[in-house]
């Protein structure tokens, strides 16, 4: 797979507004907040250089961040590995034998298409693929 650097690492909080504080004064900058209705979370993202720490916090209770806070309580959620085609990079991946979340592309917040790698085939960690929107 062509991974062309990490887009994200991206860090399940409960409250939103404190974590914001806390990475700003770590030096990160706000520059994209955004209500993700297909997941159910309230996502906000700090840059970092050329890659961005992504805050994410559940307004539905009933989301897959919300369990995992649950489960696991606050803290790295997953990493956003950026390729250059997100359906390629499935294709890829499954003729690698990884175990998929999405078989084919979805949209991603900020325009991206995504999709998940299970935790299962990475380690234990959940690994999202990102393609940035063309422009």
């Amino acid at each position: 797979m062509n991974t062309t650097e990490i887009d994200h690492v991206a860090i399940a909080v409960t409250d939103l507004e404190t974590a914001i504080q806390h990475y700003v004064a770590l030096g990160g900058r706000v520059v994209h907040h955004e209500r993700v209705e297909s997941d159910g979370i309230d996502e906000v993202l700090l840059q970092v250089a050329d890659s961005y720490i992504q805050l994410v916090s559940p307004y539905d209770q009933s989301s897959s961040v919300a369990r995992f806070l649950e489960r696991r309580g606050e803290g790295l959620h997953h990493i956003g590995l950026r390729v250059p085609d997100c359906a390629t990079a499935i294709q890829e991946l499954k003729a690698e034998g990884f175990e998929l979340i999405d078989h084919v592309p979805r949209p991603g917040s900020r325009g991206t298409l995504v999709a998940f790698v299970h935790p299962q085939s990475a380690n234990g960690t959940l690994i999202e693929i990102v393609q940035e929107q063309q422009h």
